[in-house]
This record gives structure tokens, sequence and C-alpha cells, in this order.
């Protein structure tokens, strides 16, 4: 499967969230809660590194193995080669064992990106044989982006962009923010803090940026965290009914009226919408990834 290595100008901000989390949700739901918890080691920067001294198709070698250790896939082998290429990889999949990945001829000098092309190359294999694909080109390779990011590995991605005033470059198909996004998520789920393993300014950056978007997700209402002003807004919306938008996205939803008036929302963990009747602070326990959710409703 093709993946972007691009050095015109770098798209930027949120165009892909509601792919984004629709990916998260699809995880959630191929995996179980338990299935994603099994990730909660990120992949580990001394299994990425990658040296000149080190020779070039024993040391891909080495890092692609570690990175179907990471992924779960122990009875996989990765095959790596180089050759002049538009794009950073490809991966040829078919019924395994063995899979052949291509990279990019530019990986032979830029040797500390190698880990983040194949980190989304593996990720093509472990979703393959998942049976996990969304329709179209582009929403799979997000996809695949998301859910390298979101199961431990996708900082590599992250990591491999860099921006001056004269030349770019970025992997994947996620703009930087949104691959701060995903990994913000997964790093409030699992109490984990990936900056300390940046090595580009500009991936650092963005991962504030997405980490800020994050958190306004677990700060929206009803979720009791929500800003004052927009509990009163969400107050003044139950009293109408009418549903919120936020960023051109439903934020919430309210159906029936009365004692039956309940409300929708989307789970700030798996983005699965919840549906819950309105009865002031509840706790909610989402039906997907199993959070739970302090609410006032």
């Amino acid at each position: 499967m093709p993946d972007g290595l691009r050095r015109s100008p770098v798209e930027h901000g949120f165009p892909h969230l509601a792919t984004v989390r629709a990916a998260i949700t699809a995880l959630y739901r191929r995996l179980g809660p338990d299935g994603v918890r099994r990730f909660g080691a990120s992949f580990a920067p001394a299994d990425a590194a990658f040296t000149d001294a080190e020779d070039l198709l024993p040391g891909a070698q080495r890092v692609a193995r570690a990175l179907v250790r990471h992924y779960r896939l122990p009875d996989a082998r990765m095959i790596v080669s180089f050759r002049a290429m538009e794009h950073a990889g490809s991966v040829e999949l078919a019924a395994g064992p063995e899979y052949f990945v291509e990279l990019n001829d530019r990986f032979r000098t830029h040797r500390r990106d190698i880990g983040a092309a194949l980190s989304h190359e593996v990720a093509h294999v472990l979703l393959h044989r998942l049976g996990l694909e969304f329709p179209g080109t582009r929403t799979n390779e997000i996809l695949t982006d998301t859910a390298a990011a979101y199961l431990g590995a996708g900082w590599l991605l992250l990591d491999a962009f860099r921006e001056d005033g004269v030349s770019s470059q970025k992997l994947g198909y996620l703009t930087p923010e949104e691959f701060g996004y995903v990994l913000a998520g997964r790093a409030l789920l699992f109490g984990e803090d990936p900056s300390p393993w940046f090595t580009s300014p500009q991936a650092y950056t963005a991962y504030v940026a997405g980490r800020t978007r994050a958190l306004r997700d677990a700060a929206r209402p009803p979720l009791t965290a929500a800003r004052r002003t927009d509990r009163l807004r969400y107050a003044r919306d139950r009293r109408y009914g009418r549903p919120a938008r936020e960023g051109g996205e439903a934020a919430y939803a309210f159906e029936g009226s009365g004692d039956g008036l309940r409300v929708e929302f989307p789970c700030p963990v798996c983005h699965q919408w919840n549906r819950v009747a309105v009865r002031g602070r509840v706790r909610v326990r989402c039906a997907l990834c199993r959070a739970v959710l302090d609410c006032t409703t």
C-alpha cells in the first residue's frame, strides 16, 4: 500500500478528524477494549534507532522484526528492500507469512526515518489480518496511520515531520496535528507522555496542538469537566432540544421530551456515541470501550 512522502508544503490542522475518530472507533470494535489495552507499551525508541554504522538491509530487517513483535504478529515475516518510487513505501498484502515491503531509495541515506516508514507498512499487515479496512485508498491510509499511532508505533511517523523555511518532509496521510491528536488520545488512555521521544521540534509543536484538541473532547457537555460557558449553552440547548455542533461535527443531540428526554454524545476515548437519560449528575459506562464518563446531563 502506498504511503505519501511529501516535499511540497505540508497540510496542517484537522481536515480528516471525522475519519480519524471513525478509525479509533473501528479499532475498538474489532479489537475490543481489552485488545486495545494489550498495546499499552509504545514501540521503544531504541528499537527504531538506526546508525550510519549499521548495515542497511540487516538494520531494516531488525526494525521490521521489532515492529512485528510490537503489533503482535509473531508468525509474520517482513522482507524489506529499497527501490526508486514516488511514495515512502509499499507492502504486498498476501496470505503470509512472508510480506514484501519496499521502501523509497531515499531512506538509504535518511535512515533515521526507516522505522517511521515501516511502522505504517507493518500496520497495513495488522489491519489486513484483522480484516479491517475503510472504503477508498485515502480513507484506508488514514485508518492505517491512525492505527499505527493509537497502537503505539505511529509516534515515529510524527517524529519524521520536519519543516523549515526552505523544505519540508512528512510521512503518512494525517496532518502533523492529527497525528498529535491520536497520540494524545492514546497518552490520556495509558498515562503516557510520548513527547520526550521526539527529535523534531516541529513534531513536538504538532503534538501539543493535537493534545489541546484531544483535551477539548474530554471537556464537552454533557461531560462534567465542561467549561461553565459550555454547560450554560448545553442547558439552553437541552431546554429546546437543539443539537450542537463543534468544528463542523455533531457534539451532542437530544431525543424525546419531558421525563423521556435523552442525550446522545460521543465518548471522548473511543468516539462511539452513547445515549443516556437526562437526569442530572450520572456516571456512564461507554458501551464500546467501557470508559466511565462523569456526566451532568
